[in-house]
């Protein structure tokens, strides 16, 4: 019996190409324009700039060599994707360190914005998870480490000999895309951040944040613009308790009671929501201790919520995986803005790949298969929608319980 081979439609562009086009075109030069980057680097253009870039992540490029090298060997089809030219090494290196990285940054979200208007329901995504029942927004906040090396000491210093830059991201649940990212030092203690990352959260919509990220005075600021949030309480937290909420039903909530902090002078929401829950961990039960600001939610709902936020750990573990941020192509604080911001970008536009042409396998499995034929010229939609026998729908992120909360998620 004869194996049925996978013969995709020809195109008369290669799949980086396909790729590019979803970047609005002229876009990158006006951004290049209005930030004064046109004007700094001038042996490589901001387009071929960034095309070079994202070459790098979609091909986990090692080095400036390894990049500049394979552009330099397929010259000709670069030159197809709007006039890209490869970089030299010295240039391609310059452009990283003073091309400033807020073109990345700018270019992220006009690149996000123009999504939004072509396929509204990618960025507005679906209700998952155990917040189903939830129709309102529902934001995530956490941060990620990005290890670095030592070269890198005299700008990311993070601990004695180590070195390290962080990204604060605040995820949007539904659609599991960015809504506002940071790219600083890890030095920086998270809560200093916390009010720039909940800034463009709404009334009545519902942030989940790590107890890393708890500052009363912010909680306050929150409760007060009527956002709803969920997070864990600190061992140390000094607190009275106002009244208990009744015995619930559920046996893995051990405690529900509405208290108030022990320092009046301290800001800091007048009343809180303290839920005391098991959870499993390694195998084994342990107490979680949860607070939020809402005193109607059921106390599983709480639980279910804060649940909700390992998604975004999720995140961070999928692009860590999948795209390139190990190895950096310059140790300057420019160079590794520029690769965190085009790493983010080309995560999106996969993203969005994968949700016009309703692909159904894993997001890993996409990567290497664009990967795969990254230089060929065959119809990309057409391939993904031939490619794999599997029946059934999976997901686009990785499952959490590889590595935490198994049997809580």
């Amino acid at each position: 019996m004869k194996k049925h081979k996978i013969k995709p439609t020809p195109s008369k562009f290669n799949i980086l190409r396909q790729i590019c086009n979803f970047i609005p075109q002229h876009t990158v030069s006006k951004i290049a324009k209005d930030t004064g980057a046109e004007d700094m680097s001038r042996t490589i253009t901001p387009w071929s700039h960034v095309v070079s870039q994202c070459y790098a992540q979609l091909t986990h490029s090692m080095g400036l060599n390894d990049v500049c090298d394979s552009l330099q060997l397929h010259s000709g089809p670069l030159a197809s994707i709007r006039g890209a030219t490869p970089p030299s090494r010295n240039g391609f290196s310059n452009a990283n360190r003073e091309r400033p990285a807020e073109m990345a940054e700018k270019l992220f979200w006009a690149v996000m914005s123009h999504l939004q208007e072509q396929s509204p329901g990618f960025v507005a995504g679906r209700r998952r998870g155990a917040a189903f029942r939830f129709r309102v927004p529902i934001h995530v906040v956490d941060t990620t480490v990005i290890e670095l090396v030592a070269n890198c000491m005299d700008w990311a210093k993070h601990r004695r000999r180590k070195a390290a830059a962080k990204t604060h991201m605040r995820l949007n649940l539904q659609s599991l895309l960015p809504n506002f990212v940071i790219v600083d030092t890890a030095g920086e203690h998270d809560n200093k951040r916390a009010r720039e990352l909940c800034a463009g959260v709404r009334n009545g919509e519902i942030v989940l944040f790590d107890k890393g990220y708890v500052d009363f005075g912010h909680l306050k600021a929150l409760d007060e613009r009527g956002v709803f949030w969920v997070t864990r309480a600190k061992d140390n937290l000094a607190y009275e308790v106002v009244r208990k909420m009744p015995q619930s039903k559920d046996q893995k909530i051990l405690r529900d009671e509405v208290i108030r902090l022990s320092h009046p002078t301290k800001p800091a929401p007048e009343l809180m929501r303290r839920v005391v829950a098991l959870v499993e961990i390694d195998g084994e039960e342990r107490e979680m201790v949860f607070l939020t600001n809402n005193l109607q939610w059921s106390p599983r709902s709480v639980a279910d919520l804060y649940r909700c936020r390992w998604q975004i750990e999720v995140f961070f573990k999928q692009i860590k995986q999948t795209l390139q941020l190990a190895d950096f192509l310059g140790h300057n604080a420019n160079a590794v803005r520029w690769q965190v911001w085009i790493a983010l970008l080309v995560y999106v536009l996969l993203r969005y790949l994968s949700y016009v042409s309703k692909w159904a396998h894993s997001f890993t499995r996409l990567f290497t298969i664009v990967r795969a034929v990254l230089w060929s010229k065959i119809d990309l939609l057409d391939l993904l929608g031939r490619y794999g026998t599997a029946k059934g729908s999976f997901r686009n992120l990785a499952q959490p319980e590889q590595a935490y909360f198994a049997g809580f998620l």
